[in-house]
């Protein structure tokens, strides 16, 4: 598995992921429906939290082809307090140990060189999958809070 920056060069791909059947239902539709639309979502979503705040999702890509099969990075939202750890995978990469490979990385990349201390995940109550990969990343439920970009009641994680 390589880690590395989301770039303009990745349109397509960003494009795919965030029209597949697991983002629509558990991230949401972000209206992305061309690649003018996926490359300014990478600009004033990804990239630009890149400089912000030093962080943001990252591409993961398998090593031997380079092909691109989700993200995982750390969001910052206004209405938590710490970053948040947050994936996402192509379906046809799903439960092959990926976004976990992924997520240990990102962890340990947090902790280690961003010196983040605390890290929180949030996911729906719908989303069985994540909250067991969040469990298995040493990640425990702590509270019930809602979203205040919706109002969405999700489920919050911490280490």
């Amino acid at each position: 598995m390589v880690i590395r920056h989301v770039s303009i060069k990745d349109t397509d791909f960003i494009l795919a992921l965030v029209n597949s059947p697991n983002w629509i239902e558990f991230i949401g539709d972000k209206d992305i429906k061309t690649t003018e639309d996926a490359f300014a979502y990478i600009q004033n979503s990804l990239i630009s939290s890149y400089n912000k705040n030093g962080y943001d999702l990252y591409k993961m890509s398998l090593k031997n082809s380079g092909i691109p099969i989700g993200i995982c990075g750390f969001l910052k939202r206004d209405y938590l307090k710490e970053a948040d750890i947050g994936f996402a995978i192509l379906p046809t990469y799903e439960e092959k140990g990926y976004t976990f490979e992924a997520a240990q990385a990102i962890l340990n990349y947090g902790i280690a060189s961003l010196g983040l201390t605390t890290i929180l995940a949030i996911t729906s109550p719908k989303n069985i999958k994540s909250q067991k990969l969040l469990q298995k990343l040493q990640l425990r439920e702590i509270k019930k809070i809602q979203a205040k970009e919706d109002g969405e009641v999700l489920l919050l994680f911490s280490n």
